[in-house]
């Protein structure tokens, strides 16, 4: 039965076909089910029985179960958890037909002697588990030189390939490369080009014809190619598609904001638009429906948008909400005070100041706080919260 679940779910990705005379073994058996069973939708087929599912990518023939175990046992003695193991065998299962000391080892090694650890090489194999079957020589070797030459620093390019691992699969002279010679000819300074290639690698990877628009573009905006939010605002441009990016316009056009207000408020702080819709309906929702603030006071100070909901604007407009009951603060505070101030001055402020007054302040803030905690635990998944 435990054979069959993979065709019942119509998810067969790959057939492991032990060519044993006999019927398989309890070993093979156990192999199947403790070790490949909880990776991939695997049946087991012996030399007489009929094929349990008519889709079958992939067949893999293993007279014993010795080469899967061996590249099993390799991920595991470098440090690999199950879950982790399981992930890079569901992404590319012909792993387990290969030679762990000849094709895997000189790839984790490589890593090694450049100064990743055993947590980095582990993220990099998982995110990417194609760079395992790429020639060390004539790929992982050159796009890692790439990156240590313009950024002169073996850390930095692990840095690079830790953010978007993928990035070590493509030719770097077709993307990477043009797209760097594109910003200096727009002057924009090396060290902000490597600050966007170590933050955000991904964002090279664009055709040259369409990264050249996205700079003339954000060039016509009022950026200044010499300083670094013209870069960051390369980043957010890249960041998602052209029909997106408009109808991100339209959510803050819908709360009255002109085009002009919409294009200050993201030279001010381009970062405004990455935020969901969700976010920034929520958001400004919050400030204008809740708070009673005028929608082009936000537009003013776009950072207002950035902030979060639950683990600043909540927290701190509760205590806000006492003060004003009690008639200890005017309704015309400066949101840029309110929710813009550090922690500290946001205490010392409105909460240590009053504590006489109202004493249960920091209780209330606290409390507020560790909801959002609770909330961040209970997305994440995570036993403990």
């Amino acid at each position: 039965m435990r054979m069959m679940v993979g065709c019942l779910r119509k998810a067969l990705v790959l057939q492991v076909r032990f060519t044993l005379s006999a019927s398989p073994t309890r070993q093979s058996l156990r192999f199947l089910l403790h070790h490949l069973y909880p990776f991939s939708s695997i049946s087991l087929l012996g030399n007489h029985s009929h094929s349990l599912c008519s889709v079958s990518f992939q067949i893999l023939l293993f007279e014993t179960p010795d080469k899967p175990n061996s590249v099993l046992a390799f991920f595991n003695s470098h440090g690999f958890s199950k879950s982790q193991i399981s992930k890079i065998v569901k992404s590319l299962p012909r792993l387990l037909a290969s030679d762990p000391d000849k094709t895997l080892l000189p790839k984790l090694q490589f890593f090694y002697s450049k100064g990743a650890s055993r947590p980095d090489v582990t993220k990099i194999v998982v995110s990417t588990p194609g760079i395992l079957y790429r020639s060390l020589e004539n790929q992982i070797i050159p796009s890692f030189n790439f990156f240590k030459d313009f950024l002169q620093s073996d850390e930095m390019a692990i840095t690079v390939i830790k953010r978007f691992s993928r990035i070590l699969l493509f030719d770097l002279h077709t993307y990477v490369a043009s797209n760097i010679n594109a910003l200096q000819e727009f002057g924009v300074p090396k060290s902000n080009i490597a600050g966007l290639l170590m933050n955000r690698p991904m964002a090279f990877m664009v055709r040259p014809n369409l990264f050249r628009e996205n700079l003339e573009e954000v060039k016509k905006m009022g950026f200044n190619p010499s300083q670094m939010k013209f870069v960051i605002a390369i980043h957010a441009m890249r960041a998602m598609g052209k029909s997106t990016w408009e109808r991100k316009i339209d959510v803050y056009k819908r709360w009255g904001w002109s085009e002009e207000e919409i294009r200050l408020a993201f030279i001010k702080l381009p970062r405004c638009m990455t935020h969901s819709e969700d976010k920034i309906m929520a958001t400004m929702d919050f400030f204008v429906n809740k708070m009673g603030r005028e929608s082009s006071l936000i537009a003013r100070r776009p950072l207002l948008i950035s902030l979060s909901l639950e683990k600043r604007i909540i927290p701190r407009y509760s205590v806000i909400q006492v003060l004003l009951s009690k008639g200890l603060i005017k309704n015309d505070t400066s949101l840029v005070v309110l929710f813009e101030s550090t922690e500290k001055m946001f205490l010392r402020k409105f909460v240590n100041g009053f504590k006489e007054e109202a004493p249960q302040l920091m209780k209330l803030y606290q409390e507020k706080i560790n909801l959002s905690k609770k909330q961040d635990c209970l997305q994440e998944g995570s036993g403990d919260c």
